[in-house]
C-alpha cells in the first residue's frame, strides 16, 4: 500500500456575499476518510468544488490546499491528482466498460489490457470489459466508475454523496468495496454526506458544518 499521500487544508475559507460558508483547517492522511456533515446550503458540495478547483464565479476562497506537500490552489483541476466519485457513475456510453477503464489510465501505463482485466476481476465483473455500460446494474455501473477512478491514478479522492442513490443493500456493499479500496491504496479522502451511515463506515473522523 502506498502511504505517502496526505491532503492538507490549512486555514481554508470559502465565502459568499461576505458570509462565511465554509472554515476548515485539518489534514487527512493515507488511507483515512475524512467527512463533512452539513444539511442542504451548508457549503459541502462548494467545497468539493474548491479542492477539485472548479469552483464557481462568485465565491471567494482563501488559504492553501496541499496535496502531498505541494500547494496545488492554483493548479487547473485536470494538474490536481484529485479523482471524484460522485452520486451517479457518470460512465461514457459510446466505450466499452473496458473502454471506461482505459480512459483514466495515465499515458505511460503498461499492458493496460492485461490492468483492466484484472481490475475487472477484482471488482467481480470479469469479462465484461466488451460490455455497453447501459446493459449494466445500478450496482456495476457504480463498482466500474470505482475502478475507474482507482486506474487514474489520483493522490486524493473527493467522494461527493456517492451512495446516496443506491438500494439499501447496494448502499452497505459499495460502502465497503470502495472505503477498503481506498484504504488499500492509501489514499487520503474526502466525503461528503447527510447519511450518518456513511459518515460509520468510513470509519474516520467527522465534521459537521452548520447550516
Amino acid at each position: 500500500m502506498n502511504t505517502t499521500h496526505r491532503l492538507e487544508l490549512r486555514d481554508v475559507r470559502i465565502r459568499l456575499d461576505g458570509k462565511t460558508l465554509v472554515s476548515l483547517d485539518t489534514h487527512i492522511g493515507p488511507g483515512e476518510v475524512l467527512t463533512v456533515m452539513g444539511p442542504s446550503g451548508s457549503g459541502k458540495s462548494t467545497l468539493l468544488a474548491h479542492l477539485a478547483g472548479f469552483l464557481a464565479p462568485g465565491f471567494q476562497a482563501a488559504g492553501r490546499v496541499l496535496l502531498d506537500g505541494r500547494d496545488i490552489g492554483d493548479l487547473p483541476a485536470e494538474r490536481r491528482g484529485i479523482g471524484l466519485l460522485f452520486q451517479d457513475p457518470l460512465l461514457f456510453p459510446h466505450l466499452s466498460v473496458a473502454g471506461n477503464l482505459r480512459f483514466g489510465m495515465p499515458l505511460a501505463t503498461a499492458d493496460k489490457a492485461a490492468r483492466v482485466d484484472r481490475a475487472l476481476a477484482r471488482i467481480g465483473l470479469a469479462g465484461f470489459g466488451d460490455r455497453d455500460p447501459a446493459t449494466l446494474s445500478g450496482g456495476q455501473k457504480a463498482r466500474v466508475a470505482l475502478m475507474r477512478l482507482l486506474l487514474s491514478a489520483p493522490c486524493a479522492v473527493l467522494l461527493d454523496e456517492p451512495f446516496s442513490k443506491l438500494d439499501t443493500h447496494l448502499r452497505r456493499e459499495m460502502r465497503q468495496l470502495v472505503f477498503e479500496r481506498l484504504r488499500e491504496a492509501g489514499l487520503p479522502s474526502l466525503l461528503v454526506t447527510h447519511d450518518r451511515e456513511d459518515a460509520k463506515a468510513a470509519g474516520g473522523r467527522v465534521i459537521e458544518l452548520l447550516p
